[in-house]
């Protein structure tokens, strides 16, 4: 088993979510009471969304590079940023490692792919909607997204962070982005990327009006199926 290296902590609630997916599947996968080789850098978020509203990526993207280093000295075989707002920066981040950066938009996209879309939803935060390394990357893999409107876009980034980063699920938000899901598919919309890790806390992907590709769940299943791949081999042997 190869230890994953994660950078969380952005937020801590998200973070949660990915060890214990990612022990649930080796557990599942390997029985008993299997567990996952991992080590977390978990970095204080109110310094990363200082940074993030200041538009100061570059030392965003220095911190985060600084966090994936100390995981591959420590012993990590692969790191994952574990959110995809920072993934603005990770071309940086991966060019301070030797071992692989596990792309969560990458690995979004050949779920999608994997699935027949290539039109889908983006629900994220503001900058992963705005700023336009999420839709480029995408693109690379022949996927056009959509983002909601306006207002729809302040919507989702207000309830990622005032709500969702602060352990608060509440109905009337879960609506209010259900209704922005319905629009889009009224638009053509044929997918929805749960593309904040904080919205699987809100949203059920398969209880949408579109198929959902929950981001955090796709990211955590990728780590797995790296840290495994050489158990795999020699179960063949």
């Amino acid at each position: 088993m190869r230890m994953i290296g994660l950078i969380g902590g952005m937020s801590f609630e998200s973070s949660a979510v990915y060890y214990r997916l990612i022990n649930e599947a080796v557990r599942a996968q390997l029985g008993g009471l299997s567990s996952a080789e991992v080590i977390m850098h978990s970095v204080n978020f109110e310094e990363i969304v200082g940074l993030q509203k200041a538009g100061r990526w570059a030392d965003a993207a220095n911190r985060l590079a600084t966090a994936a280093a100390g995981l591959e000295r420590a012993g990590a075989s692969c790191v994952l940023i574990c959110t995809n707002t920072m993934h603005l920066v990770a071309d940086a981040v991966e060019g301070r490692l030797s071992v692989p950066l596990i792309n969560i938009i990458d690995e979004t996209a050949a779920s999608l792919r994997a699935h027949g879309a290539n039109r889908p939803l983006l629900l994220a935060t503001r900058y992963t909607m705005e700023h336009g390394f999420y839709a480029e990357r995408m693109r690379r893999h022949g996927i056009e997204i959509m983002v909601p409107d306006a207002d729809g876009r302040t919507t989702t980034h207000d309830i990622i962070f005032n709500e969702l980063c602060a352990g608060e699920i509440r109905p009337a938000s879960r609506e209010a982005l259900l209704e922005i899901v319905a629009s889009a598919k009224a638009k053509g919309a044929d997918s929805v990327i749960l593309g904040c890790t904080e919205i699987c806390l809100i949203l059920n992907p398969e209880q949408l009006p579109l198929p959902g590709f929950d981001s955090t769940a796709i990211h955590a299943a990728a780590a797995v199926t790296f840290s495994l791949a050489g158990k795999a081999a020699i179960r063949a042997a």
